[in-house]
């Protein structure tokens, strides 16, 4: 959408031969058109082409809220301005992910006198900028910053405590020890907090988890209602929650309802976390539960939880059995319409009635996923991933037809042995690509299937029949979907060297491929698709079927599909790209990926494009070709490669992309690096943190965390 002055001064007489005139709209139709242009261009640019727009873009309905996330294209000097002209109007105003921005950008906030929300996570702040600016905004609520190496609580003014005071919602990550702000936040009633604090620092000293001398003030909890704390993987984030658990477990907060950690791996429970929940157990009532895997396993903790109207739980890597999930968590098969969201991602055992006998690999019990499935009928977020959820060949019982009868869901995650027809898988001989090795070495020559590239001439294959093409057909709302091998693991983990062999898909998940992927391209209102271990894939036909009808698709991430040994859906991909022209963020992780010419004048295509991110074990890439796509790809913002060219190769490129485009994209942020390479790590930890836990990392996003947890 775009006005330009002289469409509005000499176009009349072509509007008038067309019967249209823009500006014969109603106020309340222009003013829902003026709602998608982003605010910099409304108040910078649209507000200065005429008369009645210069009043309009100025509306309250427009400059209450003002988001700048993700509009890659502000600078300081767009700032500068907009606070100039409409600061005093703004109310909320999140500049989350602004990373690209300079500190001193900070200090343009000041104007805004009004604000009662703030998001300034990923921004650059001290601790001297952030008292000065603070001690202006007496009427904030909500403040959402980063605490960095160096930040000081001694530094804040008293001005700028009393503004803390008054704060009720606070959010913010550590990358250091620290209480930050939250002992200065007597009043808080929302807490959520990110700790992504190394175990090391830069130059190779163990960090460790104790506070620094001065920063002991003890939090005040008094008040809080949500308590939500995501830990990065390292002992020192895991040192420094326990210090912010403390105040808890001597005095839990009567109207706390939301309870929730996410911690990676092994997070043993302490004297202090059980006398807390044992507190909780008696004192509220939760609506929304997630803890660490060691406070549950083995514990009769849910057995003593109570519950009010719970809408979120997260069982994430848990051992709970379907029978616990069952008579604990959901009272026997009780209404539970108020869940709208539930991870159980990794809880091998959570569809079976006890887990003392049962091997993961074993059928799943169809009744306890029935009576999940009729007691929580409000579900729209389900995480079933990092699991194998086997179906029995008992008719009308598949995962995939009990699934169908969740007609809100908008997200899902499913293991790929889930989603296989097992009536059909056992009347079907093994294909060629059934039989060859997933692994590395010598290229094996096989015949390959050919596949129609039509959805009608799927269609007469009989696909429909499948229990996925039903499933996907009865979702027709659905807007992320992930189809994740129960045994994938990305070769680009978070604070580790990549790995270097992964582990054979499950037997189960041999025969999905091509058809499968067809099937998805139902989902007309599809947004965010990851497809990842899927074995079976011979030319990758189904891409093309979701290029075509899926026109709403914003996030691709495609994993080690197919043969390893070669990327055998690279033209199919290509001619996917082709179709994506809503495409904003693609992520490919592939052995031997070929990103050379062809490929991408494919991506070229995609021309709301703005992030990708390529990670490939003995990968190789086409320099003068990624300039070019860089040159003709105006929107793209973040190019990260991870290949197996040599280090000199990778910095060149990146130097040269750096050097050529920097200028006009601010926010421009390049990473090409050798996968292999054992500094790695010390390039990852560089990266910024909305682009690292969006798209760089691979991980199940679904169901991740509370819907609406942050504005």
């Amino acid at each position: 959408f775009f006005f330009a002055p002289q469409e509005i001064v000499s176009g009349e007489s072509e509007e008038e031969s067309n019967g249209v005139n823009l500006m014969e709209f109603s106020d309340e139709i222009l003013l829902h058109i003026l709602s998608y242009v982003p605010c910099t261009d409304l108040v910078l640019n649209v507000r200065r082409t005429c008369r009645k727009l210069a009043t309009l873009c100025l509306d309250k309905s427009l400059t209450h809220t003002v988001l700048l996330q993700k509009d890659y294209k502000v600078n300081k000097d767009k700032v500068k301005q907009l606070m100039r002209d409409i600061g005093k109007e703004i109310y909320h105003l999140n500049m989350a992910g602004c990373y690209w921005l300079p500190s001193s950008t900070i200090d343009h906030v000041t104007r805004c006198k009004n604000l009662v929300k703030l998001n300034l996570s990923g921004c650059h702040v001290t601790s001297l900028r952030l008292s000065k600016m603070l001690s202006t905004l007496q009427h904030l609520r909500s403040l959402a910053i980063d605490v960095n190496p160096g930040f000081d609580a001694s530094q804040l003014s008293s001005e700028c405590k009393a503004t803390l005071s008054r704060v009720l919602e606070l959010k913010q990550t550590l990358y250091t020890p620290s209480y930050g702000v939250v002992p200065c936040c007597t009043s808080l009633e929302k807490l959520l907090l990110y700790f992504e604090i190394l175990d090391r620092s830069r130059e190779g000293f163990m960090l460790s988890g104790q506070l620094m001398v001065g920063e002991s003030n003890v939090p005040h909890y008094q008040n809080l209602r949500i308590f939500y704390a995501r830990l990065a993987p390292g002992y020192v984030n895991q040192e420094v929650v326990r210090l912010y658990l403390a105040v808890l477990s001597d005095r839990t907060p009567e109207n706390l309802h939301a309870f929730l950690i996410s911690a990676p791996g092994s997070f043993a429970e302490t004297g202090a976390t059980k006398n807390l929940l044992d507190s909780m157990a008696r004192n509220v009532r939760l609506d929304a539960l997630q803890l660490p895997k060691a406070w549950i396993n083995g514990s009769g903790l849910l057995q003593h939880l109570k519950f009010n109207n719970p809408f979120y739980f997260s069982f994430s890597r848990c051992t709970l059995s379907g029978g616990h999930l069952i008579q604990r968590v959901i009272n026997g098969g009780k209404d539970l319409k108020s869940l709208t969201s539930l991870n159980l991602s990794g809880c091998v055992h959570c569809l079976a009635p006890e887990s003392l006998f049962r091997k993961a690999e074993d059928d799943i019990d169809s009744s306890i996923l029935e009576s999940l499935v009729v007691s929580c009928c409000n579900l729209r977020h389900l995480n079933l991933s990092a699991a194998h959820h086997h179906s029995s060949e008992s008719i009308g019982n598949h995962l995939c037809q009990l699934l169908s009868r969740l007609k809100h869901l908008l997200s899902l995650a499913l293991p790929v042995c889930s989603i296989t027809d097992v009536a059909a898988n056992m009347e079907k001989p093994p294909t060629a690509s059934n039989l060859v090795p997933q692994t590395f070495g010598k290229k094996v020559r096989i015949g390959i299937q050919t596949y129609p590239r039509n959805l009608a001439d799927q269609a007469n294959q009989k696909i429909e029949s499948s229990v996925f093409w039903a499933l996907m057909g009865s979702l027709r709302f659905l807007e992320t979907l992930e189809i994740i091998g129960s045994s994938f693991s990305s070769a680009m983990p978070r604070n580790e060297p990549a790995i270097r062999n992964s582990l054979p898909p499950c037997v189960r998940a041999q025969s999905v491929g091509d058809s499968e992927v067809a099937a998805i391209s139902q989902l007309t209102y599809l947004q965010s698709l990851t497809l990842a271990q899927l074995p079976n894939i011979l030319t990758g036909s189904g891409l093309i079927n979701i290029g075509l009808q899926c026109q709403h698709l914003r996030t691709l991430s495609l994993a080690n599909l197919g043969m390893m040994g070669k990327v055998v859906y690279m033209s199919a991909l290509m001619d996917m790209l082709k179709h994506c022209k809503c495409l904003r963020d693609l992520r490919l992780e592939q052995p031997y990926f070929c990103a050379g010419a062809q490929f991408f004048q494919a991506l070229s295509h995609c021309s709301s494009l703005q992030r990708l991110c390529i990670v490939s074990r003995s990968g190789t890439l086409q320099s003068d070709a990624v300039m070019s796509f860089m040159a003709n790809c105006l929107e793209v913002i973040m190019c990260h490669m991870f290949m197996g060219e040599s280090l000199t190769v990778c910095k060149n490129l990146q130097q040269s992309i750096v050097r050529s485009f920097q200028a006009d994209r601010p926010a421009l942020n390049v990473v090409i690096f050798p996968l292999l390479h054992e500094d790695l790590t010390e390039v990852i930890r560089d990266v910024p943190m909305r682009h690292l836990d969006e798209i760089t990392l691979f991980k199940s996003r679904v169901a991740e965390e509370p819907p609406n947890l942050w504005w």
